[in-house]
C-alpha cells in the first residue's frame, strides 16, 4: 500500500516543540508559579454537578463570552473563545489568510504565528525588528507598501524578547496595514497598556488573549480574542462545531469572577521580575527590558548553551532561544516563585562567575 503523501507546502515545516527534563525548578514555559486560588477549584468542582454529560456544550459559548465580554467593557458579540490563544490564532489564519495571501511578522517573534501562517498555505513576509527588538516605523512602511500583507501580527509584550510596543508605532502599524492587524497580547496583563482600546467596529484590529498565564489555566488551553462583531461571525462560520467543551466553558466564566486575585498575582509577578533583572543586571549579563512574566538574556563571556547547560547541571530549566532569529546565545527564564527565583539567581551567578 502506498504511503499517503504529505502537502507540498508542510513538508519542511517542523513542529513546534518546547522539550521538558525532570528538575527541580522548571522555568521555560512562561506558565504561571502557582495554581488558581482555592476558592475557584470549590466553585469548580461544584458546578462540574450541573453539567448535563450526555449533550453538547452550548455551540456559542454564550455565558462564557458573556463573562469575559463585561470584563472588558464591550459587548459579547465582541468576543471569540477557543481552545487556547493558538487555536483562536489558527481561526483568524484560516479566515483571512490561505493561498495566494500573505501574512507578515516582525522577526524575531513568537514563531507559532508564522508556523500556522504556513499551514493555511500562505505566504509568510517577515519584517525585522529594531536592534532593541521595537518596532522600526522604516521596516513597518517597507513591509506594508511593498508587500501589502493580508495579515499583520504584532506581539506585544513581544515574545521571546519581552518589549511592550509603543503605542504610536502600534497605531501606525494599523494605519498603513492593507488588511487585518492581530495583536497578540498573550501577556498583556503584564505590560504598561494594551491595545484592546484600538478595536472597533469600524476596525479589521484584533487583541488575542489567554487564561494560561495570569488566570492559572494553561492546563485549561482556553484563549479568546475581542474583536469587531462582523469579524466574529466571520470566525464563527469557520471553527468546528462544539469546539469548546462543557468543562472549559464552566471553568473560563468561573474564572473571571476572580479577577482581583489576578491581578494580586501580576502585581507579585511584576515584583519577582524587576527583581530578578536588577540583580541580573550586576551580572556579566545582557538583559532585555521585559513587560512580560519572563525575562529574555545574553552571557557576555560565555555561549548561551554552556550557560544553560550549567543551569540545568543544578536543576533549573530556562529557555534556550539562539534558534530564533538575531538571538544567538540568548536564554529565557520565565518569573517563578519567590523560592523559584532566588534559587535561578543563585545557579546563575554561579554559572556566569
Amino acid at each position: 500500500m502506498a504511503k499517503a503523501s504529505v502537502r507540498d507546502g508542510l513538508r519542511a515545516l517542523e513542529g513546534y516543540h518546547s522539550p521538558q527534563v525532570d528538575v527541580r525548578v522548571r522555568l521555560n514555559t512562561n506558565e504561571a508559579p502557582v495554581g488558581p486560588p482555592d476558592e475557584f477549584r470549590r466553585d469548580l468542582a461544584a458546578a462540574l454537578d450541573s453539567i448535563a454529560w450526555n449533550r453538547y456544550p452550548d455551540r456559542s459559548a454564550s455565558a462564557l463570552r458573556a463573562a469575559i465580554a463585561r470584563l472588558h467593557g464591550v459587548p459579547a458579540s465582541m468576543i471569540f473563545v477557543a481552545n487556547g490563544s493558538n487555536e483562536v490564532l489558527q481561526t483568524i489564519l484560516l479566515t483571512f489568510a490561505g493561498p495566494g495571501r500573505k501574512v507578515a511578522t516582525f522577526e524575531p517573534t513568537y514563531q507559532l504565528h508564522a508556523h500556522i501562517a504556513r499551514i493555511t498555505g500562505a505566504t509568510v513576509v517577515e519584517g525585522e525588528r529594531a536592534a532593541d527588538f521595537s518596532l522600526d516605523p522604516t521596516e513597518v512602511d517597507r513591509v506594508m507598501v511593498n508587500e501589502r500583507p493580508d495579515v499583520v501580527f504584532l506581539c506585544s509584550p513581544n515574545t521571546p524578547t519581552g518589549g511592550v510596543d509603543d503605542p504610536a508605532l502600534v497605531e501606525k502599524v494599523i494605519a498603513a496595514a492593507p488588511g487585518l492587524v492581530v495583536i497578540d497580547e498573550a501577556y498583556g496583563q503584564f505590560s504598561s497598556w494594551s491595545a484592546v482600546e484600538l478595536v472597533r467596529e469600524d476596525s479589521s484590529v484584533v487583541v488575542v488573549r489567554t487564561f494560561s498565564k495570569t488566570w492559572s489555566m494553561a492546563a485549561a488551553r482556553l484563549g479568546y480574542v475581542i474583536a469587531p462583531a462582523w469579524l466574529v461571525a466571520e470566525l464563527d462560520k469557520v471553527v468546528l462545531p462544539y469546539h469548546l467543551d462543557a468543562v472549559k466553558q464552566v471553568a473560563g466564566t468561573l474564572a473571571v469572577e476572580y479577577v482581583d486575585a489576578m491581578n494580586a498575582r501580576v502585581r507579585e509577578i511584576v515584583s519577582e521580575r524587576d527583581r530578578l533583572v536588577s540583580a541580573m543586571s550586576v551580572l556579566d549579563l545582557d538583559v532585555f527590558p521585559s513587560g512580560a512574566n519572563f525575562v529574555l538574556f545574553r552571557p557576555r563571556s560565555s555561549s548561551g548553551r554552556s550557560v544553560w547547560q550549567g543551569l540545568l547541571d543544578r536543576s533549573v530549566l530556562v529557555r534556550d532561544c539562539s534558534g530564533w532569529p538575531r538571538l544567538a546565545d540568548c536564554l529565557r527564564v520565565t518569573i517563578g516563585t519567590s523560592d523559584e527565583n532566588t534559587a535561578f539567581l543563585a545557579a546563575l551567578t554561579e554559572v556566569v562567575s
